[in-house]
Order: structure tokens, then sequence, then C-alpha cells
């Protein structure tokens, strides 16, 4: 069974999927009409459960289409609830139902604005003027009034479906801007636009209003599926399990490859977060001036031995790691803090090349990858699974043929092309495996994005892969088990109290690994 499973809460969906969805549902006989009143009653319930949003009263933005009917619905409904309710129609009503709609919310005696609405006007506004399928930009008066909506009195609107001028595939701002909504109640399934890095200044706060889509409408989307990943995930994800009376080599055997003269508090960031991830046995390769002081630090950890570092200040690992055996670990972790190498990335990297177990590739091991003369395709001739874990930068350098401005789809296509699971960072972070699922992390905490957290992930995933190799697991079990680990890595950040430093966040996960209720961690 896949992990989440695509249903409704876990499917994310082009523009063109939804509606393509949307037409084969309503050709079954379902009647538009009874659609458009129970979406339009759904989002009306959700707005009278906050009712403090609504003391001031409702201004409805009411679009010409099918996503103006549903704001009329919602209008119908809060003038109903005996919420003060007025309407304004600032474009020629086109789609006979959304027409139907106004007549009857007139003759309830909802009051119509004539004139473009102040700015500053202390109601809520619900904005529901285009919707699904936006390409134009918005006519200029409508774009400058929503900015200064924004200005004026932010966190005061509420987009219904997508906000009017965002792009719901790349999450982007058409030309000439978009709505920035307190919160957005997209219909059905999400789009994957709103989830976007580009879209969260816009979307505000995502809420899914349920619509009942039939379970035999997903099975197009069940291949090469794109699946949002929450907290809520935690309680059914499936994780590796060693036997209980596992010895330590049978719990995860790491070595880990990290810092340099110059980025010395890389590698024991990386170490932190492996250890934390439960692994059995790991050995550290580190530069002198770590490795004489780590075992104060970190006295768990076996020091493979000091490697020395290059005139660039960089970690020189190519000569060390062609002497050692590595055919007696699970994992190998190379980038965090290596600094800058010259060497010839081929020459150094043959033993890894042959070895058959996980390779997890971060930071400057990317870089170094990403300045070789095979690039990415070294990686097509690998013995063994690779983890990669990017952030755009990092991303852009090794694959510069693939566009970044769809993350979904430049991490499947990085995927696709080098046989590695790709990790794309972000605020909401992808992971592509090379089978074509895709994930994606719609929670965690803004504070992941500061210094050291990306080395601390690393480390956790690195250790985390070597526990699902040590049980056995491989191809899509075990990418999946990539998006484990970043989930549980955001949800400690989250849910850290303390403090939002990266050793704060190790300790949170290390509580988290082993606690009675590990996939609950804010409780």
């Amino acid at each position: 069974m896949s992990w989440p499973r695509a249903d409704a809460d876990h499917c994310l969906v082009t523009t063109a999927q939804m509606t393509t969805l949307e037409q084969e549902w309503l050709a079954s006989g379902l009647p538009v009409p009874a659609l458009m009143d129970k979406v339009g009653v759904a989002m009306a319930a959700w707005c009278l459960n906050h009712p403090q949003w609504l003391a001031q009263g409702v201004l409805v933005l009411v679009g010409p289409g099918h996503n103006g009917g549903d704001g009329l619905v919602v209008a119908r409904e809060l003038a109903q609830a005996h919420v003060p309710v007025r309407i304004w129609c600032p474009l020629p009503l086109q789609q006979p139902l959304t027409q139907e709609h106004y007549r009857h919310v007139r003759w309830l005696g909802v009051p119509e604005v004539e004139d473009t609405p102040d700015p500053g006007d202390p109601a809520l506004w619900i904005e529901a003027l285009f919707g699904l399928g936006q390409s134009r930009p918005l006519p200029a008066d409508l774009a400058q009034i929503l900015e200064e909506r924004h200005q004026r009195q932010p966190e005061r609107l509420i987009s219904l479906d997508l906000p009017a001028g965002l792009d719901g595939d790349s999450g982007r701002p058409l030309p000439g801007g978009a709505a920035r909504a307190r919160a957005t109640l997209t219909v059905g399934l999400v789009k994957r636009g709103l989830v976007q890095d580009a879209a969260i200044a816009h979307v505000g706060a995502l809420h899914r209003i349920e619509a009942g889509v039939p379970e035999r409408l997903f099975a197009p989307l069940r291949t090469r599926p794109v699946l949002q990943v929450s907290g809520a995930d935690l309680n059914t994800m499936p994780r590796p399990l060693a036997p209980p009376a596992a010895m330590k080599y049978q719990r995860g055997r790491l070595l880990v490859v990290a810092g340099s003269d110059r980025y010395r508090g890389a590698s024991l960031l990386a170490l932190q977060g492996a250890q934390a991830s439960g692994a059995g046995s790991i050995h550290a390769a580190v530069p002198e001036p770590v490795a004489s002081t780590l075992w104060q630090l970190l006295p768990e950890l076996l020091v493979s031995e000091a490697v020395p570092c290059n005139d660039q200040r960089g970690l020189d690992w190519g000569l060390w790691l062609h002497e050692q055996r590595l055919q007696r670990l699970d994992t190998v972790l190379l980038g965090p803090g290596l600094g800058e190498n010259s060497a010839v990335w081929e020459s150094q990297a043959g033993a890894l090349q042959a070895f058959p177990g996980l390779l997890v590739l971060d930071a400057d091991g990317l870089n170094q990858l990403a300045s070789s003369c095979q690039g990415w395709h070294w990686l097509r001739d690998r013995k063994g699974p690779t983890w990669m874990t990017p952030h755009s930068s990092e991303f852009g350098r090794l694959f510069p043929e693939i566009h970044r401005d769809q993350p979904l789809e430049a991490a499947r296509q990085a995927a696709d092309c080098s046989g590695a699971t790709v990790l794309l960072k972000g605020a909401r972070t992808v992971v592509a495996s090379p089978r074509g699922v895709v994930r994606q992390l719609c929670s965690g905490a803004a504070d992941a994005a500061r210094t050291g957290l990306g080395d601390v992930l690393a480390g956790f995933a690195a250790g985390w892969g070597a526990r699902a190799v040590a049980c056995g697991l491989s191809g899509e079990a075990l990418s999946t088990q990539l998006t484990a680990a970043a989930l549980l890595h955001a949800e400690a950040a989250r849910c850290c109290t303390t403090a939002s430093s990266a050793s704060a966040i190790v300790t949170k996960l290390a509580q988290d690994i082993r606690s009675a209720n590990p996939w609950n961690p804010c409780e």
C-alpha cells in the first residue's frame, strides 16, 4: 500500500486534471446547480464557524462565472443566518446559473454595491472572482483594488477556490498581481499551485472544502501520483522496524563524511542528526580539528579516521574513501560542509559508484558532482540507490537544463533522468522517486529555513535510510522513507517549544523517535 493514500485529502491536481474530473463527474448526470449549491453551503458553513471574522459584515466580490455563483450561494446562506452581507459585481455576469443566484440574492434583499468599494472597508471581503482555470491577468482596476485592500486591511479577505490572479499550477501570480488572502477555501481537491512556495503569501491558510468526489474518479490520479503530506500522516507512516532482538549492526550502519577546516560545525550537526535517527552504528570521517574533540561531544560515535584537508581548506576525502571497506555499511552520507575540492570527481568517487548500499548526497557533495565532467549522469551507473537533498541553487547547478519554476515537475524530471530519489528543499519541500511518485510536505515551520538545519536533515535522513536498508527495504518502499525522514524533521521543527536552533530540534527529533507515541510529536 502506498503512503499516504491517493485520496481527496492527499491528491494534488493540476487545473487541467481538476477540470477533466469535474467534466466526467457532471457527465454522470450530477446537476451543476446541485454541485454549486453543495459547495457554496459548505463554504458558508466554514465562514459561520469563524464568527469573529464576520462581526463587521461581509462584502462578496462576485465574478462572471461559476466561482461568482459559489460566492452568491455563500452570500445567500450568510444573509439567512442574519450576517450583514453586501455584494459587488465588477464584471458582467456571464453564466446563466450565476445570473439565477444573483436574482435570488437580490430578491432576498441583499444590497449591491454599485461603485468601487472602499479598500479600507472594515467588513470581511469574500473574493469569488475567477476561481479555477485563470489564465489571463486581472483587469488593472481589479488588481489595484485588491492590492490596496491588502495594504489597508490585511487579513480581511478570503478567497474561494483560488485567489484571483494566481496561477493554479505554478502558484505564481499572473502579470499584474493577485489577491492576498487570509484563507483560501479550495473545492474538492487541492490544486498544486496552492501549496507552492510562490503561493504562500497569497493563499494564507488553506482549507479544502469537501465536495464528495466519487472514489472511482481517482483512478487516473494514482498513476505517478502527486501527494501532499502533513503531520497528520505520521499516524500511518511506514517506518523501518528491526527485529526486537537485532544487534546494533542490524539496526543500520552509517558512514558520515562531512565537514572541513572551513565548515567544522557542519560535521557535528550532521552527526547529531544521524544519532537522532536511531541508527545502530555511526562512523564519522571528519577533518582533524573535529576528529580530535569529537569523542568529548559525541562519545557514542566511531571516528573512522581524521581526514586531511586540501589547500582550499576543503575535505580531501577521495583517497581516504578509496581505501575503505564500504560493503560493510548500509548507507554513506557525503556532503555537509565539505568545502571546495578541485580533484576529479570520477577519480575520487569510484568507490561510491560501486557501493551497493544507499548513497546520500547533500550540499558540497552535490556541488562537487555538478562540477564534474559527467554531472548527474554519473548517478546512472551507481550500483545502489541514491538519495539527494539539494536546495534550489544546488539543484540548478546539478540540473541546469531543468526549469525550477514548478518544483513538483522539476523534482520529478530530476528523479526520472538520474535514477535517484530527489528531495528538493523549500518552504514546501518536494520528494520525487525514480518511479514517478511525488510527495510534497505541506506542514512544517518557517524556522526550519536557517543555518544548520539542512545538515541535521542530511544526517537524520541518512541514519533513517540506513535503518530502512538494514530492514531490507528497496525500490519505492525505500524512496518513501526519505519523505518520512523529511516529515519527521519538519514536524520536530514545528513542534519544538524550547528553541528553534539546530541543536534544540535534534533533541526534539530524538525524543520523538523514542517517545511512547512518536507519530504525534506535538503531544
